[in-house]
């Protein structure tokens, strides 16, 4: 079964967003999570999009430089103890993927691309984890630079989420790109962020709230910008809001803008990022929004936790996704006992004894029939094209594309372009992890609840592969002995070779 690792000393989480990229560091014990160190820069991900819509070289030379200085400081972090994420820029920008190599090798860590849902459910989960425990509801909103995310929860984790493609960095360039400041380009900015909201906005007013709490860089800085001009106190208001758009109508230039409490560092996405909060207090009919100093980091680290802790939240996503699609439970289980059966007896040999391998196979395991649910014809197709697209609470679009490989592989050609166009580091495991999966799939093709007998599975060599069976049950299902024939074909194709030997019942 899967092995959790031990929970570390110490643990960090990295958010790689569009307008920071943000570090913590915290003492983990009893569960609990104490920050020890913080470490932000300014690198603007979004503002380094060219025409072409990727993240330019100075920019990338920024970022890579702000990463090798994180990695300094994690240098000594044990694999598992570290959770990289990239938020909006990543997950749109053309180049990416090879921008995450390069990143990778400079923090020393994997870094994981998260989709904006999963954003949001980890900016709740970092916000709930410093509010008291209560009854009420809360709508939860932070606006990155490239994104803003409303998410509705309770003490039980989000019961609603959105993530809309506006932000801070984005917001300003569109509507303000050289700088200059008019009530006309304040106005068109305000309209844009309004017609983002409208799908939306029916959705949140019909879950509702009880408190509105904003987590992010752009509504502290608001924050200090209203209580120190005198406009609002401890929280922000919708009044003081519109005090502030009015203020900022008075400059004539981005560079011109001066008011207490607000960082120059800040000042260059400000006026957008003000915006997109006043038009959703207008959409949603906020009238005052407490704000808070935690946010996605700290979300991360309390994900982190549960993982090293065998509560990972993505065990739950799978479970709902093969009861979405109907999957056979008897048939799923029985799969995943024999994949992780075949796991064990080639771990070492193949690389794979971490518990991370037998998590993986479990899962594809789980999820590889989900396909029927469309139609037999191709369904490994189709599972795959579920498992990468759907919103998978706790995956990453990178751990989203490795699994759906693994269960594209279970039958059939094992798709060897697709392999080459995984990153080199998951590239071999997939594969492998895919070899395990097909052949506990051959051995149950009867769908039988009859106990298999034991096997022995052997790998000599990276690619020999010898699988030894009882010679009786062998004979009394022909129809598995002709699969395990054709599979030795399938295997040479992708370069490993199938060796079967039968041995007679003790």
């Amino acid at each position: 079964m899967p092995r959790s690792r031990p929970t570390p000393e110490t643990a960090a989480a990295i958010d790689l967003g569009s307008n920071s990229f943000h570090m913590i560091v915290a003492r983990i014990q009893d569960g609990q999570v104490a920050v020890i160190d913080r470490i932000r820069d300014a690198i603007r991900l979004a503002g380094g999009i060219d025409a072409d819509n990727n993240i330019d070289e100075a920019t990338q030379e920024q970022a890579l430089e702000c990463l090798r200085r994180f990695g300094q400081r994690l240098a000594d972090f044990p694999p598992g103890s570290v959770r990289a994420v990239g938020t909006n820029t990543l997950r749109n920008a053309n180049n990416s993927y090879s921008f995450l190599a390069r990143a990778e090798e400079a923090l020393g860590h994997p870094i994981d691309i998260i989709s904006g849902v999963e954003e949001a459910r980890m900016i709740y989960r970092g916000v709930a984890h410093s509010l008291a425990v209560t009854d009420q509801r809360r709508l939860v909103m932070d606006i990155g630079g490239g994104s803003t995310e409303l998410i509705i929860g309770d003490d039980t984790g989000p019961v609603y989420m959105e993530s809309m493609e506006m932000g801070c960095v984005t917001t300003t360039r569109n509507f303000f790109p050289d700088g200059g400041i008019t009530p006309k380009r304040i106005e068109k900015a305000r309209i844009f962020a309004l017609t983002e909201l409208e799908p939306h906005v029916s959705g949140f007013l019909k879950v509702g709230w009880d408190q509105a709490i904003g987590a992010s860089g752009t509504i502290r800085s608001v924050n200090r910008v209203l209580s120190a001009a005198g406009w609002s106190g401890d929280t922000i208001t919708l009044d003081g809001l519109k005090k502030l758009i009015e203020k900022l109508g008075t400059f004539d230039s981005i560079d011109k803008i001066k008011l207490d409490g607000l960082t120059d560092e800040r000042v260059p996405v400000f006026i957008g990022g003000a915006i997109v909060l006043l038009a959703t207090f207008e959409a949603l009919g906020i009238k005052e929004m407490e704000v808070s100093d935690r946010a996605l980091r700290e979300g991360l680290l309390h994900d982190l936790i549960g993982r090293l802790q065998d509560q990972d939240v993505r065990d739950s996503s799978i479970i709902h996704l093969a009861q979405r699609y109907h999957a056979d439970p008897g048939q799923a289980q029985r799969v995943k006992q024999t994949a992780l059966d075949a796991l064990n007896q080639v771990a070492a040999d193949w690389a794979l004894e971490d518990g991370d391998a037998a998590h993986w196979l479990g899962w594809a395991a789980e999820l590889h029939e989900i396909g029927l649910d469309i139609a037999h014809n191709r369904h490994h197709h189709h599972a795959a094209y579920i498992i990468e697209h759907s919103d998978l609470a706790g995956f990453s679009q990178q751990e989203q594309r490795f699994l759906a490989a693994i269960v594209r592989s279970h039958r059939r050609k094992l798709p060897l372009k697709l392999y080459k166009e995984l990153p080199k580091r998951i590239s071999k495991p997939v594969k492998r992890l895919s070899v395990l999966l097909r052949l506990a799939v051959i051995l149950h093709r009867g769908r039988s609840d009859i106990e298999l007998p034991p096997f022995t599975l052997n790998v000599s060599n990276k690619t020999r592969i010898e699988l030894c069976l009882d010679t009786t049950w062998l004979q009394q299902h022909p129809l598995t002995q002709a699969d395990l024939e054709q599979e030795k074909v399938y295997l040479a194709n992708a370069g490993f070779e199938l060796s079967l030997y039968q041995e007679e019942p003790s």
